[in-house]
């Protein structure tokens, strides 16, 4: 399966994961949503900021799931793999509230990480808020570039 994964660009997570600094993409949720139980270790990753294109693309080598008991318990995990997601020891105030209240946390290690040439994909159908698409081939949402 693969896995278009929407970054958001002013974290500047995608030269971290380009550098090897980034070894993990976490993600938390209030509800099971994609990539729960989805996602799986020899998939692939495409990764995007939001609002520009693919650019990155990585091999799952495996996959954490969490609940969340209390947002001391987020907390816990979440320096856990500050390290391994983030690239510091000491977790950012706006990563701090972005955990507040979740239920849910995924950690998806990935390596190979290479360059592509820039992807533009279409979303319908996947909601305008979607930041995980899971599908069978990265082809079958691919924009056509029109000459």
């Amino acid at each position: 399966m693969d896995h278009v994964v929407i970054m958001k660009k002013e974290w500047g997570l995608l030269p971290k994961i380009l550098s090897g600094v980034k070894k993990v993409e976490s993600r938390w949720y209030k509800f099971k949503t994609a990539p729960w139980n989805k996602v799986k270790k020899g998939d692939i990753l495409y990764f995007k900021d939001s609002g520009g294109q693919v650019t990155v693309k990585a091999k799952v080598t495996d996959v954490h799931q969490y609940f969340i008991e209390s947002d001391r318990h987020a907390l816990e995990i979440m320096q856990k793999y500050a390290k391994l997601d983030l690239g510091v020891t000491d977790i950012p105030i706006p990563i701090k509230n972005y955990i507040k209240n979740k239920k849910f946390a995924i950690f998806v290690f990935f390596t190979d990480v290479k360059k592509t040439n820039p992807i533009n994909i279409n979303k319908t159908g996947f909601g305008l808020q979607s930041a995980w698409l899971c599908v069978k081939n990265i082809e079958s949402i691919k924009k056509i570039a029109l000459l």
